[in-house]
């Protein structure tokens, strides 16, 4: 285990031995942590935490800490991270609160830039891209191989779908679904995630199914029941468009516009 002298770790942590922890770094008590992980210097990783194996967690990063929530009242609540993310420096990730589900949970392989902010009780898949500044208010749900662009905001109880994109600046407050694109300063869908689509190995013919559905959801005027209906006939000759469908179906908060 390589931890350097001025690192200090609680003695209810528990840590791999091939955990490597740099100066002035703290590990606080009840946090797990896997193999191969790497603390950065002046990181602080609160508990009760479990990290995953092969995360990098650069310097000054603040990981696991109490939620930002007036109604936090100290109940035990977690963090919870997978396996091959990358926590870049000054990112805040928030653990869970007692009304909103006690855990917030990061997937794998997410690469998290300089300044990110996880909120409390946000559900993170795996694979996904934050650029610089994003910030994730509490309650948030992110699917797979979802990209935010730099300073993107995203409204607390907001669910954005898999394999999505966000332009920079974009504000969100509402769900975005599966594979689209969503851009501007009062951010709204501007078309399907192509790019995302053809480098994760959507055939064309999935990519234009994607297409439609997008013009049916957000052009054709037509009252979301009548699109629903539509988009269950169309899922018939396009499986891809199920995850859509499924998505909307769960929608509470309303569909970003």
């Amino acid at each position: 285990m390589s931890i350097h002298p001025t690192a200090i770790i609680d003695p209810s942590a528990e840590l791999d031995s091939s955990v490597a922890v740099g100066p002035y770094a703290i590990i606080g008590p009840r946090v797990q942590i896997g193999a191969g992980t790497s603390i950065g210097a002046h990181a602080v990783v609160h508990g009760p935490s479990r990290i995953g194996c092969k995360n990098t967690i650069w310097h000054h990063a603040s990981v696991g800490t109490d939620p930002q929530d007036k109604k936090f009242q100290g109940e035990e609540t977690w963090l919870e991270m997978g396996d091959g993310n990358t926590v870049r420096e000054f990112v805040t990730i928030n653990r869970g609160t007692g009304s909103g589900g006690r855990v917030t949970r990061i997937g794998d392989d997410n690469w998290i830039m300089a300044y990110v902010h996880v909120g409390h009780d946000c559900l993170i898949g795996s694979h996904c891209v934050f650029a610089n500044s994003v910030a994730l208010a509490g309650h948030v749900v992110v699917e797979n191989h979802v990209i935010f662009g730099g300073y993107s905001l995203i409204h607390q109880f907001c669910r954005i779908g898999a394999y999505a994109f966000t332009g920079m600046n974009a504000k969100i407050n509402g769900d975005v679904p599966p594979f689209v694109l969503v851009a501007g300063e009062m951010s709204s869908p501007r078309g399907i995630n192509s790019e995302g689509l053809r480098r994760r190995g959507f055939s064309s013919e999935e990519a234009m199914a994607a297409k439609r559905a997008f013009k049916l959801i957000y052009q054709s005027g037509l009252p979301l029941k009548e699109v629903l209906e539509q988009l269950r006939c169309m899922v018939t000759d396009a499986p891809v468009l199920e995850r859509m469908l499924h998505f909307i179906l769960a929608s509470e908060r309303g569909l970003q516009r």
